[in-house]
C-alpha cells in the first residue's frame, strides 16, 4: 500500500503551501493511535504534511500496536492525561463515556471541523446523550479471507459453504501436514464467528440489550460451543493449545510465522486489517476475499458491521480548536488524506472518499473495499451491539474455549459457566 502512495505523496506534499498558524502562539499536539507498521508510515507522512502546512502546530505522535493500547488509554483517561487526538474504537463509548462526557464534545468545534461531510446517520453512532464523541473514519465487517496459493496446494476451491469450511479441515492435515489449517480466527473474532452461524438459523441475537443479560438460553450456548468444538475436532483452525505455543495473545496474527508462510491459509477478520495481514505474506496479492457461508435458507448472514476507528478529542485538552484543525485535516483534507488511503478502512467522509476514488486508490476490486460490498449484497440485518465487544464478556468467551481445548470442561459444562458468568458481566456493564 505504501510503496502504491508515495507517488502520490511526494506531490502532495510539494503541493502544499506554507499556511499562516491557526494559533498566534507556538503549539503541540499529541496523537496518539494503534496499527501496524504500515499505518504508522502513513499516518506519519500525513502529520508531517500537517507540520508543513500549519508550522505552528507540532504534532507529538505516540502509536503502538494493538496490545496495551486499551488499557494505557484508561489509565491516561482515569488521570486527565489523555492525548489531544485519540484513536478510538466504538465499543470503548460504553466504558469510556456512558453519559457522553469522556471525550470532546465535536459539535462545539462545527467551526472548524466540516462535519457536513459525513452523514447524520453515521455522526449518530458515535453520539451519546446529543454529545459527539468521535468522528467515525470507516464501517468495518467481518469476513472471511483467504490465502488462495495455499487452498491450491490443498487442492480445494475456497469454500462456499459451512460444510465445504468442516470438510477443508480433514484436507488440510492430509495433504499439507499437521500445523496447516484452513483458518485463523482471534481470541473476539472466534466469538463472532460462533454467532453468524448461530444467527443464520434462527436470527435470535446474543444479548438481549433492553433486558441487559443474554438472549441465548442454554440451549443455544450449548450449540455454540458445540460448533466451536466441532471446528477444532475437524482441524478447521487451531485451538487454544496450538496459538499458545505461537505466543497469540500478544502477537497479531500477521507476524505469526505460521501465517507468513501460508500454513493458516486464511482468517476471519475485519476487513480493514487486510492491508496488514497481507502485507507480510510471500506474495501479498495471494490473500484474496472470500465467499461468505449461508446455511440452508439463512434470512441473515449475521455478520458483525459496525462504526470501526474512531478520532476522539481528548476532554482535557487545552487545544480543542488546534486538535480540531488536525481532525479535519486527516479526514477531510487531501494531504491528510491521500498518504493514509484505505489504512483505517473505507472513509466514510464524503470528501475523502471522493479524493481517494479521484487518484485511484479507492477501487470497489479493492480487498478492503471488495469485503464491504460483499456484505452490503448479503442479506444484513443484524444491528451490532457494543457489548459484544465488552473486553470483559469476550474474555469470558475465550476463557471457556481454552478449558474446552484442554479438555477441563465439556459442552455441556462450557456452557453453564459462560451463561452464568456472562450474565453477570452484563448485568454490571449495562447498569
Amino acid at each position: 500500500m505504501m510503496k502504491r502512495l508515495l507517488p502520490l505523496l511526494i506531490a502532495c506534499c510539494c503541493a502544499s503551501a506554507v499556511a499562516p498558524a491557526f494559533s498566534a502562539d507556538a503549539v503541540t499536539l499529541r496523537f496518539s493511535w494503534w496499527g501496524g507498521k504500515d499505518r504508522h508510515q502513513a499516518t506519519l507522512a500525513a502529520l508531517q504534511a500537517f507540520e508543513a502546512k500549519y508550522p505552528d502546530i507540532k504534532v507529538k505522535a505516540e502509536y503502538t500496536g494493538w496490545e496495551g493500547y486499551f488499557s494505557r488509554l484508561t489509565t491516561q483517561i482515569n488521570s486527565g492525561t489523555e492525548a489531544d487526538l485519540i484513536q478510538t474504537n466504538w465499543n470503548w463509548l460504553t466504558l469510556m463515556s456512558r453519559k457522553g462526557d469522556g471525550f470532546y464534545d465535536l459539535n462545539q468545534l462545527a467551526g472548524t471541523l466540516d462535519l457536513n461531510q459525513f452523514s447524520p446517520a453515521a455522526l449518530a453512532t458515535t453520539t451519546v446523550n446529543g454529545k459527539l464523541n468521535a468522528l467515525p473514519l470507516s464501517t468495518n465487517v467481518m469476513g472471511f479471507y483467504y490465502n488462495q496459493a495455499s487452498w491450491q496446494k490443498a487442492g480445494l476451491p475456497l469454500p462456499k459453504s459451512w460444510d465445504e469450511l468442516l470438510a477443508a479441515g480433514t484436507v488440510f492435515k492430509e495433504k499439507l501436514g499437521d500445523n496447516a489449517y484452513p483458518i485463523y480466527v482471534g481470541e473476539q473474532d472466534c466469538m463472532l464467528l460462533v454467532f453468524s452461524w448461530m444467527y443464520q438459523q434462527d436470527q435470535k441475537p446474543m444479548i438481549d440489550v433492553n433486558r441487559k443479560r443474554l438472549a441465548w438460553d442454554r440451549a443455544d450456548l450449548t450449540r455454540a460451543f458445540g460448533f466451536y468444538k466441532k471446528l477444532v475436532d475437524n482441524h478447521v483452525l487451531p485451538d487454544t493449545k496450538v496459538l499458545a505455543s505461537y505466543g497469540a495473545k500478544s502477537t497479531p496474527i500477521y507476524e505469526l510465522k505460521p501465517w507468513m508462510e501460508g500454513e493458516w491459509a486464511g482468517s476471519y477478520n475485519w476487513n480493514v486489517l487486510y492491508p496488514s495481514q497481507s502485507v507480510t505474506l510471500k506474495n501479498p496479492a495471494d490473500l484474496v476475499p472470500g465467499p461468505y457461508p449461508l446455511l440452508p435458507g439463512a434470512k441473515d448472514a449475521g455478520q458483525f458491521r459496525k462504526t470501526a476507528i474512531m478520532y476522539s478529542i481528548g476532554r482535557t485538552t487545552k487545544h480543542p480548536k488546534e486538535a480540531a484543525l488536525l481532525l479535519n485535516f486527516l479526514v477531510n483534507e487531501p494531504e491528510g488524506v491521500i498518504p493514509v488511503g484505505l489504512e483505517r478502512g473505507a472513509p466514510l467522509s464524503q470528501a475523502a472518499d471522493k479524493l481517494l476514488r479521484e487518484k485511484g486508490i479507492l477501487l470497489d476490486s479493492d480487498p478492503v473495499i471488495a469485503g464491504l460490498l460483499q456484505s452490503y449484497a448479503l442479506p444484513n440485518n443484524f444491528v451490532a451491539t457494543p457489548y459484544m465487544e465488552d473486553m470483559q464478556f469476550g474474555a469470558l468467551f475465550t476463557a471457556v474455549r481454552e478449558k474446552l481445548d484442554y479438555g477441563k470442561m465439556s459442552v455441556e459444562e462450557a456452557a453453564s459457566d459462560f451463561e452464568q458468568q456472562a450474565n453477570r458481566i452484563l448485568k454490571r456493564v449495562m447498569r
